[in-house]
């Protein structure tokens, strides 16, 4: 119980916080309660012809009206049936909430008259602007910090993080970070999703520059090796990157980037590694490409409960034969309900990388990131290819409201959804040569196990896990990750 209660604690202070090289993705939780479009209608109503006559939108108070429309699937003069105008305007709710910016939306039909309806937008805007403390572990999971790293606050990230999100109107955002403790960082990152008239390009620059006096310089026993030193820092890393976006339909993404990276190790770090960077160097100067599809069509991006979703990934390190190496990921989600409160979640992952060669810093793969397998988080997998499958059972248990006891307009209720699961993970991750110690290369990964989830405002995702492996271990698992 004390685990529990300290783990809770530490996922508010580390809600909408981010990775060194690139934010989380941030998607708004649908309220609890249903939309406010008609049920119960007849038959012979549902196949009425019905004229969108006007569509008034009210609330956003910050957020300009192109914004808005531009995820709203129907016009003035739209001409659809009424069951098919019913479909629309849950759509419609649903890309209002995944543009980051609104707590609740309801989308009804204000009025009718013969087949002329007008349509009532009604939006509650999030608070735009966090000036955060930020206080964040730097270790994979919460689990391999309290256990393995004895709570030790040496390995902890802190200080002030402040976030204007929306800061024209048009859902852009500006990051400013001041980060102390286990990683010196300063971050300035500015995101406009949109800049034309069409609203379909945007751009995206950050500058990050940092230190620290850790780095995980190989694996042994499929966990990380650490190597710390005090009078000078171990790692130095200044990143530069611009990114260019197109966004040619509500469900469809691409993302162009280019930066500029400069790495400098310790020299102790070649010496008990001398395969850690290419060419046994300590540093590492190169410029990196990637380009980024991303595919949404889901109720609710963090936590789908249906559709489909995708991302695919083609990215280029360096320029020389020496730096220089290909990946290419793909992830994808895929929800399916058998009830109404019950539905299977599908994911899969898959990664590849090129030419075969055996530095660490080509090497990270399960463990990492999104690629996790539930039980084993306390260890990581190397390789230049991989894959997982992943497949859980949801039900959900319990819907409820809380009523903020504070007068706000916006967040006047906080809703809770509650699910139970069951899953199981399957893994394979190949490297050309393996450690022996390295156990978990080039074998099927196994793990499975249940526990529960806890979904509400602000991205909240809170998951309490109980893992089994295919080492004969198993142990209780906490986690604040979102599924996307």
């Amino acid at each position: 119980m004390r685990l529990l209660c300290v783990f809770v604690a530490g996922c508010f202070l580390q809600m909408n916080t981010g990775v060194l090289f690139a934010r989380e993705q941030r998607d708004t939780v649908p309220a609890a309660t249903a939309d406010t479009i008609p049920s119960g209608i007849s038959p012979e109503k549902k196949s009425e012809q019905l004229l969108v006559d006007e569509v008034n939108v009210t609330g956003n108070k910050r957020t300009r009206l192109s914004i808005v429309m531009r995820e709203v699937s129907f016009r003035k003069g739209t001409s659809l049936l009424r069951a098919e105008l019913e479909k629309q305007m849950q759509l419609t709710r649903e890309q209002l909430m995944n543009t980051l910016l609104f707590v609740d939306v309801s989308v009804s039909i204000s009025s009718q008259k013969g087949n002329l309806v007008n349509i009532a937008i009604e939006l509650k805007e999030r608070w735009y602007f966090f000036p955060l403390p930020y206080f964040r572990l730097v270790d994979r999971n919460f689990n391999q910090w309290w256990v393995e790293q004895k709570r030790s606050l040496d390995r902890v990230n802190y200080g002030i993080k402040f976030t204007q999100n929306n800061l024209t109107g048009r859902n852009d955002e500006l990051d400013v970070w001041v980060i102390n403790g286990y990683t010196q960082q300063l971050t300035l990152r500015y995101n406009l999703p949109f800049f034309d008239k069409q609203l379909k390009h945007g751009f995206n620059i950050g500058i990050i520059t940092a230190t620290q006096k850790e780095l995980n310089y190989a694996t042994g026993d499929n966990k990380q090796l650490f190597f710390k030193q005090e009078d000078q820092p171990a790692k130095k890393i200044l990143h530069f990157d611009l990114a260019y976006s197109y966004r040619p339909d509500v469900k469809q993404r691409h993302f162009f980037r280019v930066s500029y990276n400069n790495e400098k190790v310790s020299d102790t770090i070649l010496k008990i590694n001398p395969l850690y960077y290419p060419g046994g160097k300590t540093s590492l100067q190169y410029i990196d490409f990637n380009y980024q599809y991303k595919y949404y069509n889901v109720d609710y991006i963090a936590y789908p409960t249906r559709g489909f979703q995708f991302e695919g990934n083609l990215y280029r390190r360096g320029l020389d034969a020496v730096t220089g190496m290909w990946q290419l990921s793909t992830r994808a989600v895929y929800a399916v309900p058998f009830t109404k409160t019950s539905f299977l979640h599908f994911e899969a992952m898959g990664i590849a990388k090129a030419p075969f060669r055996d530095y660490f810093v080509n090497e990270r793969l399960f463990g990492y990131g999104f690629n996790q397998l539930r039980g084993l988080e306390y260890n990581v997998v190397d390789g230049m290819l991989g894959g997982a499958l992943k497949t859980t059972l949801h039900k959900q248990v319990l819907s409820f409201i809380l009523h903020n006891p504070f007068p706000s307009k916006t967040h006047d209720k906080i809703p809770f959804r509650i699910f139970l699961k069951a899953y199981g993970d399957l893994g394979y991750a190949y490297k050309p040569s393996p450690i022996a110690s390295n156990t978990l290369n080039n074998t099927l990964l196994r793990t499975w196990g249940f526990g529960m989830d806890i979904v509400s405002i602000y991205d909240f995702v809170f998951k309490i896990e109980y893992s089994f492996n295919q080492l004969g271990k198993d142990g209780l698992y906490l986690q604040t990750r979102n599924d996307f």
